[in-house]
């Protein structure tokens, strides 16, 4: 994956029968996943122009540029879309975008490496850090929070943390 490119939403399959999506949207603002410009797949073999039609429980009804049928539509299901970085706001000081955090080296406050990121989950509430390293079994989720991820340093390519007691 191009790293200048930012994963900001994915197809749920198809909406009816006349080739709408559902989409999810990874953005702040869900509704700007329209507003970013075409829309790729993750290879980029395939460019999208997307218009928001209605609002749904779990995201937006929609059409995407060259899909005609409910058919075309159920065989995107699960596809990620991707916008190009240039494409996106700048963000302020304490916000970063998923993608960026996704490798960092993890350390707690003793400078002990913990692992890497290997993904950034959200399920309803505070986004989570899945990080796996040696020292543990699988994966760990560690809430991404100030109080426990007090410091990122996208530059330096590290998150400090400070889990409670148990958490790893």
């Amino acid at each position: 994956m191009n790293e200048n490119m930012v994963c900001v939403g994915a197809i749920g399959g198809s909406f009816g029968v006349k080739g709408e999506t559902r989409i999810k949207s990874f953005c702040a603002d869900p509704a700007a996943i329209a507003d970013y410009g075409p829309l790729s797949t993750e290879d980029g073999q395939r460019v999208f122009t997307l218009t928001l039609s209605g609002t749904l429980k779990a995201g937006f009804s929609a059409r995407l540029s060259d899909v005609k049928t409910k058919e075309q539509a159920d065989a995107l299901k699960g596809v990620r879309l991707y916008v190009h970085r240039d494409a996106l706001p700048a963000l302020p000081d304490d916000e970063y975008y998923h993608a960026d955090l996704i490798g960092l080296t993890v350390l707690d406050t003793g400078g002990l490496e913990l692992g890497k990121v290997i993904a950034v989950l959200n399920h309803g509430a505070d986004d989570l850090l899945e990080i796996r390293g040696a020292g543990i079994k699988d994966s760990a989720l560690i809430p991404f929070t100030r109080e426990i991820v007090p410091t990122v340093d996208l530059t330096s390519g590290r998150i400090i943390v400070d889990p409670p007691e148990g958490l790893l």
